[in-house]
């Protein structure tokens, strides 16, 4: 049995016919087509998944798509602001080496964007304790972390924080 369900995904309408058992995670990667979000370990451990729900992260795996009417969801295909310009976490992300295999960098970089929406002057301690949910197995951390410090003194800089 499938449900319709109506939620605003990257500042668009969207409409899904979804399974009552299908996940937040399944129905953007197969019903909505947006594979950017990872399906990691599915049970809520690596972060891979990572979204925006009603302006706080949440693990998609976890989360039912039924549970998602009338939400604002945020990707990481909607955070560049214009086809040609990705965001500053994307660009620092590049600049910095923040990313080896790219796996687990959609679900870091929103979950850094969460971060950055609620407090845009994290301490190295405070962005550690955000990132603590998000596993990478490539990079060390050190070059993500530098690359949210870097984006969150120049989003600071250019008062768009």
């Amino acid at each position: 049995m499938n449900r319709l369900v109506s939620m605003t995904v990257n500042g668009e309408p969207c409409e899904l016919s979804v399974a009552l058992n299908r996940t937040l995670l399944d129905a953007l990667r197969n019903e909505g087509s947006l594979t950017g979000t990872k399906k990691g370990c599915d049970v809520g451990d690596c972060g891979a998944c990572t979204v925006i729900m009603d302006g706080r992260p949440v693990n998609a795996c976890l989360v039912l798509a039924a549970e998602a009417e009338g939400a604002a969801i945020e990707t990481i295909e909607g955070l560049q602001p214009a086809y040609d310009k990705p965001h500053a976490l994307q660009q620092k992300f590049m600049e910095f080496g923040g990313a080896q295999c790219g796996f687990c960098t959609p679900g870091i970089i929103m979950m850094a964007k969460a971060l950055l929406d609620e407090n845009p002057d994290p301490s190295e301690d405070e962005i550690r304790f955000a990132l603590a949910g998000n596993i990478c197995r490539c990079t060390g951390y050190t070059k993500i972390i530098d690359a949210v410090r870097a984006t969150a003194e120049e989003l600071r800089r250019a008062g768009t924080l």
